[in-house]
């Protein structure tokens, strides 16, 4: 199987010259040429995660994955995730399977319950009912996706449907994948699933990643599933300039901003410089440098984990553009090369 690269973004608004934060529109603007440039320089998957911050004002990936369906040409595209808890799974499927028309065959979802609860208040769910909500959306969500004149009954829904199809359909199925932080209970949900897992990383170090890797493909192999479908993507921060020096400075002073200002939102302490940076070597889980130190850890990390797609959140703490758009550039023309040609070494 192919290894796959890319990037997400949760989108990114700028700062201006005085420090304050510029539009959030900008934001959406500069992940869709972000996209169109990913597509053009050979990346394999940009997703588009959801938070609902002014820091980080994606919220709607669904939209984002129409727009970049339409000027794209190759790039898989996805959501990274969409917080199904507190969303529609039916909504979902259809904007989703809008954008697989016009782009077949590239258009996937992850489905999680999100990294806070932010979403329940605002639409109106019960914090409480968080683990109902999520078991009961996706179980829906994966049962429309399957076919036509689906009959279904779950705890989130007062009316049952019946023999009900949900259009547009896609030409196939979408790619669902379950996302998670790492908890034990979504590894055992993906296997019971049949699903590839997503492994959503803030921290840890390889080796505490790979051991979740090897619990799953365990369970999957018990399971009887066919061993290729047992897929594992990993998404983590990270950042490629053309030096380690350039890259750490840069990431360090946009990525820890991110977390001080996105946390407090949260009122949660954020990590301290010192111990964000500790992260960034070779037995952290953030992917910092030049090219070839970026290759090496990917390459690293997939021998230890075995994943098939590594996506990287470069557009933090108000990064400029350029920034973003140079990062991109290097993960296409210099780490995704070197990467592949390792693999397909005897």
């Amino acid at each position: 199987m192919t290894f796959e690269l890319g990037v997400y973004s949760f989108g990114n608004t700028p700062r201006l010259p005085d420090g304050s934060r510029g539009p959030t529109a900008q934001a959406l603007r500069d992940v869709l040429e972000a996209i169109k440039l990913a597509d053009e320089v050979g990346l394999d998957f940009f997703g588009v995660g959801e938070h609902h911050m002014r820091a980080m004002p994606l919220s709607s990936p669904t939209s984002v994955v129409n727009a970049a369906a339409a000027v794209t040409r190759r790039i898989k595209l996805g959501t990274t995730v969409t917080v199904l808890s507190t969303d529609d799974p039916i909504r979902v499927f259809q904007q989703l399977a809008t954008a697989a028309s016009l782009a077949p065959g590239r258009v996937e979802l992850v489905a999680g319950r999100g990294s806070s609860t932010i979403t329940f208040p605002l639409f109106d769910h019960d914090e409480r009912d968080y683990d109902m909500l999520y078991a009961s959306k996706l179980d829906l969500l994966m049962a429309v996706n399957t076919g036509a004149n689906v009959t279904w009954q779950g705890p989130h829904r007062r009316t049952p449907l019946r023999n009900v199809t949900v259009f547009p359909r896609p030409e196939q199925p979408l790619k669902i994948w379950l996302g998670t932080g790492g908890s034990p209970n979504s590894v055992h949900r993906a296997v019971e699933l049949g699903l590839p897992m997503f492994l959503g990383v803030l921290g840890g170090t390889p080796g505490h990643w790979a051991r979740y890797g090897h619990a799953y493909r365990e369970a999957w192999a018990a399971s009887g599933h066919p061993a290729e479908r047992a897929e594992i993507a990993v998404s983590a921060h990270g950042f490629v300039a053309g030096s380690d020096v350039q890259a750490r400075s840069t990431y360090l002073e946009y990525e820890h901003r991110m977390m001080a200002e996105g946390l407090a939102e949260l009122g949660r302490p954020a990590p301290s410089r010192a111990d964000r940076a500790a992260n960034y070597g070779p037995g952290g889980m953030v992917f910092v440098g030049d090219p070839d130190e970026i290759a090496d850890r990917i390459l690293h990390l997939h021998g230890l984990l075995g994943h098939t797609r590594q996506i990287l959140q470069m557009d933090v703490g108000g990064m400029p553009q350029r920034d973003f758009l140079r990062g991109i550039e290097l993960l296409g023309t210099k780490v995704l090369p070197r990467i592949r040609a390792e693999l397909a070494a005897p």
